[in-house]
Parts: structure tokens; C-alpha cells; sequence
């Protein structure tokens, strides 16, 4: 199961930056967020009431809720989308992935897990991947005098989407399930996204587009319902920090995908990039022979 949330979250969010691409146009970029929280919202509330399987919330989860959507339904997006205006959104998919980082970081600072040997060697195999895959667009950025706004932009985001992931922690250890977190999460992140909206002055705009259209959909349904309730699951059943390396995995996704669709043209560097990420999955989570592991690590990782 743990094996299947993964490759849920990978491909999901792996194809949404392209699906992101498409829902760049006259419609702003605020309403488009809006647009595709409360249509996933309206998708898994009316599921989970059909379905029978709506069930209350205690009022002091609320609270908690309100948290978890502002974290991962709203102010991340916010900030993540806004860096797009300032570096490429493959630079913003590259920040991303520190959300492991961050992650680790939580779970040891709010819940005294400390991250284990494998996880930090792992990680740094991880991220030194993502940095060859885009190493073109990382030296791109030392041209660019906006691109430290656009990479604290990203930075922010990702640390307020670690912020939502602990928050989901914290709702798993009262009971709350994810699918009611995650439903109630989107109202009130898509409220948030209004209010945001129309402060800065944006008004919601009809889209007509086919492609607009299709975007919004899967980035809705796939992108947003189905992966965050896998990613949510996948955070109580391996733990925040571990559940984050999926940050890493899916823009070797957008990346594939970007290669058939975009012209994505592979290198050598790119292609070691590659390599290294696969080899920090593994050296996280596969099982090493007993004569490789080291004194304590088996409880370091768990």
C-alpha cells in the first residue's frame, strides 16, 4: 500500500506543472487556484455525501483544519504560484523538493522525530539529482535580478506546505481521517483564495478555452482530490519526512513528461541527475544487507 500512495502522489503531481502551463492566460492566476480548490472541493464533498461517508467533526479539529487548508490549499500556492512570475517553473518544482528538508525538520522540532543516517544521505542524493536535472535553469537564475524574490517566494511556499503537512499529523493523532480533513481543508482554503482574490482586485472570469478546461480538471480531480488524500495518508503511514521524498520523485515525472510534450532535450548531467535520484530512493527505503547497515541504523530510519 505504502508502494502504491507513492506512485499515486508521483504521477498525480507529476503532471500537474504541465497541467499548471495550461492555466496560464488572460484568466488570473488567483482565480485559476480559486477555481481548481472549489470545483475539487464541490468533487470530494459531494463524493463523501453520496457515498454516505460524511461524518462530523469535533469543533475543536476546526481550528486544526482551518491550519491545514491555509498550508496546503491556499498560502503555499499562493506564494508558489507567484514565484513562477519571477523564475521558470522548473526552478519553483527544484525548491520544491526541499520540503523534505523541511519536513524532517518539523517532525523532529513539533513531534522529536529525528531523522535517521539514511534519510539525510538519501535526501542529499535526492536534491543533488533535481540540481543536475535542472542545472540549464540554475545558472539561468544568476541572470536574472528577480530571481532572488522568485526562489524566497518558492522557499516560503514549501515551508508553509511542511507547515500543513505537521498540522495533518497533528489531525491523524485526534482521529480526524484524511478525507474529512482533507474536504473540510479545501472549503476553507478556497475561502481563503476569495478573500486573496478580491482584495487584489480580481474578479472571477468564465473560461471557454478547451485546454483551459482540461487542465482545470485534472488539476482539480487527479491533481488535487486523489493526490492529496494519498499524500495525506502516506504522511501518517511512513511519517512527513519520508512521505516527502515524493517532492523529489515528481519532477523526474514533469520532466518525461516535459521531454514529449515540451522538448525537453536530456544531457549527461541531466541524465547522472536521473541516477541520483533513484539511487537516494533506494538508500532510503529499500533493505540493505545486514553486513551494509550501520550500528543503529535500523532505528534511526524507522
Amino acid at each position: 500500500m505504502t508502494a502504491l500512495l507513492f506512485a499515486i502522489v508521483t504521477f498525480c503531481w507529476g503532471f500537474t506543472w504541465y497541467a499548471i502551463k495550461l492555466q496560464i492566460g488572460p484568466i488570473p492566476v488567483e482565480i485559476s487556484i480559486f477555481y481548481r480548490f472549489a470545483l475539487a472541493a464541490v468533487v470530494l464533498c459531494g463524493f463523501l455525501l453520496i457515498a454516505r461517508k460524511w461524518r462530523p467533526v469535533p469543533l475543536r479539529a476546526h481550528p486544526w483544519i482551518v491550519l491545514l487548508g491555509c498550508g496546503l490549499f491556499g498560502i503555499n500556492f499562493i506564494l508558489m504560484y507567484s514565484a513562477t512570475a519571477y523564475i521558470a517553473s522548473g526552478i519553483v518544482a527544484v525548491i520544491f523538493t526541499t520540503s523534505t528538508i523541511f519536513n524532517a525538520l518539523g517532525n523532529w522540532a513539533f513531534y522529536g522525530n529525528r531523522p535517521g543516517i539514511r534519510f539525510v544521505f538519501g535526501a542529499g542524493f535526492g536534491l543533488g539529482g533535481i540540481a543536475c536535472l535542472f542545472a540549464n535553469q540554475i545558472y539561468a537564475l544568476s541572470h536574472n535580478p528577480h530571481a532572488i524574490t522568485g526562489m524566497l517566494l518558492a522557499l516560503c511556499g514549501t515551508a508553509v506546505f511542511s507547515c500543513g503537512n505537521m498540522v495533518s499529523v497533528k489531525l491523524h493523532s485526534m482521529g480526524i481521517p484524511n478525507r474529512d480533513a482533507v474536504a473540510r481543508g479545501m472549503i476553507y482554503g478556497t475561502v481563503l483564495l476569495f478573500i486573496f482574490a478580491t482584495l487584489r482586485g480580481q474578479s472571477p472570469v468564465m473560461p471557454t478555452d478547451p485546454l483551459y478546461i482540461g487542465g482545470l480538471l485534472y488539476l482539480a480531480i487527479p491533481g488535487s482530490v486523489v493526490a492529496f488524500i494519498a499524500y495525506l495518508a502516506l504522511v501518517n503511514r511512513v511519517g512527513a519526512g519520508r512521505a516527502a521524498y515524493v517532492t523529489v520523485l515528481f519532477p523526474v515525472v514533469a520532466l518525461t513528461v516535459s521531454t514529449f510534450l515540451e522538448g525537453y532535450v536530456w544531457t549527461p548531467v541531466g541524465a547522472s541527475g536521473l541516477t541520483m535520484v533513484l539511487l537516494g530512493n533506494i538508500t532510503i527505503f529499500a533493505k540493505l544487507p545486514k553486513f551494509f547497515r550501520l550500528p543503529g541504523c535500523a532505528a534511526a530510519v524507522k
